[in-house]
């Protein structure tokens, strides 16, 4: 008993889990999951291989049945289940799962469906020829080869291959910790691509992608936008997004269909018919009235028949939203480095084939130098015999026995134990003129082949060489056109691209409500009337903004304070004529204290327009549009407000217009455009009009003259006037300006200053809420130094607070 105790040895239980699961993951990692950089493949696949040659399995000979491969295989190398064999046969055969199948099958090997293959008894199979590159050189010692798992027999530590396996079909696999997934490419532009940097150590990834331009799926389908690819080759990791192939083809009645003929890579073409038809069942896509699949041997070919007038781009656009038409390829290049896992950039896996396939040539080179030393020495011995074939013949008759001419032979001629043995092996047919002949030619082309294999071994840019027309033999071989295209400016996908490009009505209401409401709806109601008049209550509201605007345009809201928000149309809530819509405070993310100033209307952001912004204390700020082209939930800068100032007018201009700026003073200054210089969006901007000293003078209108029509000035004791925008000249911007209107104790001081014409009709609103509308024609045009004219009577105490311009017909307006 105290000898098995002294036997015991205590060990931590958590040092004994953790050397053990590392042990068991460091087994994972190098004998099961990941791929060696060399030759591209996991143990379980080179053995696959390794077994099928021993079977004497290659591309020109008979198939044999699966069963037998796998039990070959099972029973020398890989000591693990038979269907983690079959599987690897069975992937291996594939032409969906491997751009290059290195298994030729026969019988039923699965389907892109889904179908699990046929029963190992059932199937045959063969090595494809393109896995005869795998193998090529391996019986001339270009590689280590290790014990198997018994011990008994020898295994290939990695295959001698000239194809860059890892790179043109790809490996996936999880281990522990970690995991793989590289995708396949084209033999053709990996070839290309490893001569470059032969031929250019330094070359960059941007060198090597114009030789390599992105992976190649078996399946082709479409590789939506560059940058994942690029980002995988530099860093080892990287998204790419892969789309199906789909046209459209118009049929009878006014339909269209759409038929998919490629797949993104590892999709499930039955899983993805099935899920198509739960969301037309479930109205999550809409517009689709029947499904079918009329794949064949021929390819994929499912056909998605629409409902009638239904849009197909549309529809596609929400199937690649919903369902797997649209897949993304997480790329994590690792692969077995020296037994060490690491994640790999594009250049460093070329660089490790490159230098593999160095050593391979160099081994080789060297098995065939011993193999010509040796045959040269075995000829140089026929040539001393058959030059004394006389004295030869008689030592060996004069010999007891083969062992003791053998020594006679070595003592009288000085012959290896190699040379003595192959002159007794001699036949007699060798003695014939002819055949002496023949000795001495052979010599002298073992000679020149020796010459040649040793210049190969101390000149490596002639092994380079070697290893390139090695790999342009590979392509000219097996090489084929690219299957996957690649759109390489693809944007982000939105929403938008489900809805279609429909032309709105949007109209934005003096108390900030919005709506749009589709084009055809006003096109089939009765022409409208005034609208709202006269005097109302603080609940009295009307149409300050209308414009005809693109589901796809973008509306600008600019605050106060000099932020901009933005929406796209189709964002806008839908609404009937006779809804007022929804607060616009309701639908943006408005800092508190902020409200909305100013809108626009864009159809797409350029570098040609300006939005040009005037603030109350007498700023103006251009900035490019496109400044403006990427928005965040919360606001993006528009200008920079300091306390004490507020934005007041926004409008879009194109460079070359002149810009009015009217003060509370009565004054107005006009300036061309180009006095402003364009500046970033969180800039101040510069003096437009320098106001007046009284605390209370700030600027109240800008007018971007876009015609030669008439500046309507509103004073808020209820008087007005138009004068012609000629009588304002340009002067620079900065100065006071000129009177516009004559701001007497009587008139008050200018609340507003627009542009107009005489088909406008105006909206002035009182501080006491009283309401008048009156057409712009009634109103005189006079000169600028007047006080002009009555427009309103007010109650005593009474000012105006607003004039705005009001629609007066919605339907006019749009069809104007």
């Amino acid at each position: 008993m105290d000898l098995q105790r002294e036997r015991v040895t205590p060990v931590s239980i958590n040092d004994e889990m953790r050397d053990s699961y590392l042990d068991y993951s460091m087994s994972v990692i190098v004998s099961r999951a990941l791929p060696d950089v060399r030759d591209g493949m996991k143990p379980v696949h080179r053995r696959c291989l390794y077994g099928m040659q021993d079977l004497g399995l290659t591309y020109n000979k008979g198939y044999k049945k699966s069963a037998r491969i796998v039990g070959e295989v099972m029973g020398k190398y890989h000591p693990h289940g038979d269907s983690a064999v079959y599987d690897t046969v069975v992937r291996m055969a594939q032409d969906f799962s491997l751009r290059y199948p290195l298994v030729d099958g026969q019988g039923n090997f699965g389907s892109v469906d889904g179908d699990s293959a046929a029963a190992m008894r059932y199937t045959e199979a063969r090595m494809s020829r393109i896995a005869g590159e795998m193998l090529r050189d391996l019986d001339k010692e270009t590689v280590d080869f290790v014990d198997n798992f018994d011990g008994t027999l020898q295994e290939p530590e990695v295959l001698p291959s000239v194809l860059p396996n890892l790179l043109v079909n790809g490996s996936s696999g999880i281990a522990v910790g970690m995991s793989t997934n590289i995708p396949p490419h084209n033999l053709n532009e990996v070839v290309d691509g490893l001569i470059a940097l032969i031929d250019d150590n330094e070359i960059d990834v941007d060198g090597l992608m114009e030789y390599i331009t992105g992976p190649d799926f078996p399946t082709g389908a479409i590789i939506y936008g560059a940058d994942g690819i690029k980002e995988a080759y530099e860093t080892g990791r990287g998204k790419i997004t892969m789309r199906a192939r789909a046209s459209t083809e118009q049929v009878k009645g006014n339909r269209e269909n759409i038929v998919i003929t490629e797949l993104p890579y590892q999709v499930n073409k039955a899983n993805l018919i099935e899920k198509i038809a739960e969301h037309v069942r479930n109205e999550k896509i809409t517009g689709i009235s029947d499904i079918r699949d009329e794949s064949d041997k021929e390819g994929v070919r499912i056909v998605i028949e629409l409902k009638r007038d239904e849009i197909a781009q549309v529809v596609l656009n929400q199937l690649f939203k919903y369902t797997q038409m649209q897949e993304t390829f997480g790329v994590i290049s690792i692969a077995l480095v020296d037994g060490i896992p690491k994640v790999l950039t594009l250049k460093e896996m070329l660089k490790h084939f490159i230098d593999f396939r160095h050593d391979i040539v160099v081994r080789r080179t060297e098995y065939d130098l011993n193999k010509a030393k040796d045959r040269a020495h075995i000829l140089e011995g026929y040539k001393i015999a058959l030059d004394n074939l006389d004295e030869i013949i008689k030592i060996i008759r004069g010999s007891d026995n083969p062992a003791d001419a053998k020594e006679n032979l070595m003592e009288r001629f000085e012959f290896s134990d190699a040379q003595a043995q192959a002159i007794l092996d001699m036949r007699l047919q060798r003695l014939t003129s002819m055949e002496i002949q023949k000795v001495v030619e052979e010599y002298k082309e073992i000679l020149k082949t020796i010459s040649r294999l040793e210049n190969i071994l101390e000149s490596r840019p002639q092994r380079m060489s070697i290893i390139k027309e090695e790999l342009l033999e590979l392509k000219e071989k097996f090489g084929d056109e690219r299957r996957t295209e690649i759109i390489r400016d693809a944007r982000e996908f939105s929403i938008e691209d489900m809805i279609a490009n429909e032309e709105m009505v949007v109209t934005i209401t003096h108390t900030g409500y919005i709506k749009r409401t589709p084009v055809s709806t006003f096109r089939r109601q009765r022409r409208g009337g005034r609208g709202l008049q006269g005097a109302g209550t603080k609940e009295d509201d009307f149409i300050e903004h209308l414009f005809i605007a693109s589901t796809h345009d973008y509306m600008l809201f600019f605050t106060e304070l000099g932020m901009v928000h933005w929406l796209k149309v189709h964002e806008i809530p839908q609404a009937g004529r006779a809804s007022r819509g929804r607060a616009v405070v309701n639908i943006l993310k408005l800092n508190e204290g902020d409200t909305v100033t100013a809108f626009l209307n864009i159809k797409e952001f350029d570098d040609e327009h300006y939005i040009t912004m005037a603030t109350k204390n007498g700023l103006i700020k251009k900035t490019e549009l496109d400044a403006y082209s990427n928005p965040q939930k919360g606001g993006i800068y528009a200008i920079d407000i300091r306390e004490g100032d507020r934005l007041i007018e926004v409008s879009l201009t194109d460079g070359d217009q002149d810009i009015i700026l009217g003060t509370r003073s009565g004054k107005a200054i006009r300036f061309h455009e180009s006095d402003v210089r364009p500046t970033g969006r969180r800039t101040q901007g510069v003096k437009g009009v320098t106001l007046k000293k009284d605390k209370d003078d700030e600027v109240v209108g800008m007018v971007p003259v876009k015609r030669e029509g008439t500046v309507l000035a509103v004073s808020e004791n209820g008087f007005g006037k138009r004068t012609e925008i000629i009588n304002y000249k340009v002067q620079n911007r900065g100065g006071q300006g000129v009177i516009t209107i004559k701001t007497t104790e009587k008139v008050g001081k200018m609340i507003a200053l627009k542009e107009v014409v005489d088909k406008d009709d105006l909206m002035i609103i009182t501080q006491k809420g009283v309401l008048i509308r009156q057409p712009v024609e009634t109103i005189t045009t006079i000169g600028r130094n007047t006080q002009g004219v009555k427009l309103i009577r007010l109650d005593e105490g009474d000012k105006i607070a607003a004039v705005t311009r009001v629609v007066e017909n919605e339907e006019e307006d749009q069809e104007e």
